[in-house]
């Protein structure tokens, strides 16, 4: 015998409210109901997957491992009856899009009124976080797809590509970088290097790119990092440092506001590869591809 859709329902409901009485309520049905059913589960596992404790209820290691499992297969359920709702009909209904946040501000603007135009039927849910986040819930079915910036680790995934988006230098306007055309990455890297801070894949393009070390101060440690790219303008822009900046970022006029000059950088391809990323093997496969051709038109 094999566990229910029911019973994994009623466990991640448990996991989520803490109580059978919160549960029940969620779930729409009488406590005794959720009760028997995760009694089944557990005789169907052979193991219990909660103890009732006074605080509330904790999940057993067994419980926390059928809870694993089961936010995938309920995933996929989820995924299974939107497909067949939405058959023949691409990016209709429910859509939930991952994206990092040094994209989302600058191609989403004009990527969202375009998609409501083409699909009006789209029901898009929009996460902003870091590359390793979004691919950890694409990988547990809490995403569709996801919009990152390539290199990356994509063991497991599929992805189509929407552009390349040049990395530029950026330096205070009265820098005598900014007198020239075209910075090099070793002028860079003999000044204050100021970069997002770890987790921004953002850093490991732009450091990858342009084949450097991560910057030290003479101590040894890493100096200051900025949490965003707004903040990372304004830095420079004080005079703080220079750094690196995605040519949408520019584009968009995110350095206008600051005394910031921007200058190409003078090495073989100074680029990130945006893509929209999905499960290897998702039905979504298809809707993620539309989405990648959607948005560079953008």
């Amino acid at each position: 015998m094999l566990p229910t859709i029911r019973q994994l329902q009623y466990l991640k409901l448990l996991a989520e409210q803490g109580a059978f009485g919160k549960a029940a309520d969620a779930a729409h049905v009488t406590q005794p109901t959720l009760s028997a059913g995760i009694q089944e589960l557990e005789r169907t596992l052979g193991a219990p997957v909660v103890d009732r404790a006074r605080s509330g209820v904790i999940l057993t290691p067994v419980g926390e491992e059928a809870l694993r499992r089961a936010t995938v297969i309920l995933n996929e359920a989820e995924e299974l009856v939107e497909a067949a709702k939405n058959a023949g009909q691409p990016l209709t209904g429910r859509f939930r899009l991952g994206v990092i946040p040094t994209i989302a501000p600058f191609l989403l603007p004009g990527a969202l009124p375009l998609l409501r135009e083409r699909f009006p039927k789209l029901r898009l849910f929009l996460r902003e976080d870091l590359t390793q986040r979004l691919i950890a819930q694409l990988k547990a079915g809490r995403l569709d797809a996801a919009l990152i910036a390539l290199p990356y680790d994509m063991g497991g995934l599929e992805w189509a590509p929407v552009r390349d988006d040049e990395l530029l230098a950026a330096v205070p306007a009265d820098h005598p970088l900014a007198r020239l055309e075209r910075a090099t990455p070793e002028q860079l890297e003999r000044e204050n290097l100021i970069l997002l801070e770890d987790g921004h894949c953002l850093r490991e393009h732009a450091l990858s790119a342009c084949r450097l070390n991560p910057p030290r101060t003479g101590t040894g440690e890493e100096p200051f990092a900025a949490t965003s790219l707004p903040t990372l303008v304004q830095m420079v822009g004080s005079g703080l440092g220079v750094t690196f900046l995605p040519q949408m970022a520019v584009a968009a006029g995110l350095a206008q506001a600051a005394h910031v000059a921007v200058r190409p950088i003078a090495a073989e391809h100074p680029a990130r590869e945006i893509v929209v990323a999905w499960r290897a093997g998702s039905n979504r496969r298809a809707e993620g591809r539309l989405l990648a051709e959607v948005l560079k038109e953008a």
